[in-house]
C-alpha cells in the first residue's frame, strides 16, 4: 500500500468516526426541547455539509494523479482541520 492509500484509509476511517459522531448529535437533538432542537438542527446542517466536503476532496485525491495528489492532500488537511473545529465546537455547544 502506498503513502497515498494509506493516507486515504486514514481520511476514510476518521470520516467513519465522524459520522458516528453526527449520529449522536442527531440522536441528542431529537431529545432535545423544542426551542434547542433547531439549533441543534442548524448546527447539524453545518457539520454535514462540512463533512460533504471532506468526502469530496478525500475522492478527489484518490483519484488524483500522482504528481497531483500531494497538493490535494494539503487542501484535504485544511478542511480536515475546519472540520475538526467545528465538530468540538458542536460538542461544546450540545453538552
Amino acid at each position: 500500500m502506498n503513502d497515498r492509500e494509506k493516507y486515504a484509509e486514514k481520511m476514510k476511517a476518521k470520516l467513519d468516526e465522524w459520522n458516528a459522531d453526527l449520529n449522536k448529535l442527531e440522536a441528542k437533538s431529537r431529545e432535545a426541547e423544542a426551542e434547542w432542537q433547531l439549533k441543534y438542527d442548524e448546527q447539524i446542517q453545518e457539520l454535514r455539509e462540512q463533512r460533504n466536503q471532506v468526502e469530496e476532496r478525500l475522492r478527489e485525491l484518490q483519484k488524483a494523479s500522482d504528481e497531483s495528489w500531494k497538493r490535494l492532500r494539503e487542501g484535504m488537511e485544511l478542511a480536515w482541520d475546519d472540520m475538526a473545529k467545528a465538530f468540538r465546537d458542536a460538542a461544546d455547544r450540545f453538552r
